[in-house]
């Protein structure tokens, strides 16, 4: 690796600040994306839970984008040296509504860097802590941690962690057919040009994958909008998922959800259309 991890490690405490409002037209666009009907969308409306992602949007310069359609490296991330970015998880507490009409600022802080050796060589995770304020609250409305892995190109007879059978006894399930304009449609909603989600030749002829990856945070909005068809008054009060395994635009996949006996929690889960586990989550309920 180029950079080493004291250089990374420098990274460590960077923090920035964006400001946004929480305007209308994007959660009309995300409920179509997810096949609800149309609906009114006033003033004071709440977000669902994770929708405050089509937000504070990376517009960075289109000079400034790099090979794999993110911005290139070294600006607020720090300058990983590894080709392939994935997003591997997130932790979030959701203390106050974000609603229509808001004026938010999201202060983003970088909380780790850290270096380990995988099955497929070196790997890079980085935890940045984002904090959503509404209207000049002193306390956040929404805090987000967000871990991001880099890891080295795929190279011939890699070996890939063994997949994991997905849970069964679902309460609840719904059955995602996972096409292009699915994705395209989700990759617009949060100026998300990561080329792994939309353009096939770059995908499987650089990246080495089989087909378009779907994207980790849609896998984990479509586990909260499970929560939002099958117990529509519920209150959560936390959320976190793991990305266990990539899953693709080749095949259907599968949404789980099951609440725990004592009604605090629903344990959520997405597989592939193989039964192998590619996502894991809990949501908590207040």
């Amino acid at each position: 690796m180029n950079a080493s991890l004291d250089d990374l490690q420098a990274w460590v405490g960077r923090s920035e600040s964006a400001h946004d409002e929480i305007s209308p037209t994007p959660v009309r666009a995300l409920d179509a994306t997810l096949d609800h009907p149309p609906g009114a969308i006033e003033r004071g409306t709440p977000l669902h839970p994770l929708w405050h992602w089509l937000y504070f949007l990376p517009l960075h310069r289109q000079s400034d984008i790099g090979a794999d359609g993110h911005a290139r490296r070294g600006g607020f991330l720090p300058p990983v040296p590894l080709p392939r970015r994935m997003w591997a998880g997130s932790q979030f507490e959701f203390n106050a509504p974000v609603r229509v009409g808001d004026v938010v600022e999201r202060r983003s802080t970088i909380t780790d860097v850290s270096v380990k050796d995988g099955r497929t060589g070196q790997l890079v995770f980085v935890k940045v802590r984002h904090e959503l304020r509404c209207n000049g609250a002193a306390a956040p409305a929404i805090v987000e941690f967000h871990d991001i892995v880099y890891r080295e190109a795929r190279r011939p007879g890699d070996v890939e962690p063994p997949p994991r059978l997905a849970g069964t006894g679902a309460s609840w399930q719904r059955v995602v057919v996972p096409d292009d304009v699915l994705l395209f449609r989700y990759s617009a909603l949060t100026f998300n040009g990561h080329r792994i989600h939309y353009d096939r030749q770059y995908v499987t002829q650089v990246e080495g994958y089989p087909g378009l990856i779907v994207h980790g945070p849609l896998i984990a909005t479509l586990l909260m909008d499970l929560v939002r068809r099958n117990a529509p008054q519920a209150d959560i009060a936390a959320f976190r998922f793991k990305a266990v395994r990539p899953t693709f635009d080749l095949n259907p996949f599968q949404l789980n959800g099951q609440v725990d006996g004592d009604g605090k929690s629903v344990r959520l889960w997405a597989q592939d259309h193989e039964g192998w586990l590619t996502m894991d989550a809990v949501a908590t309920l207040r």
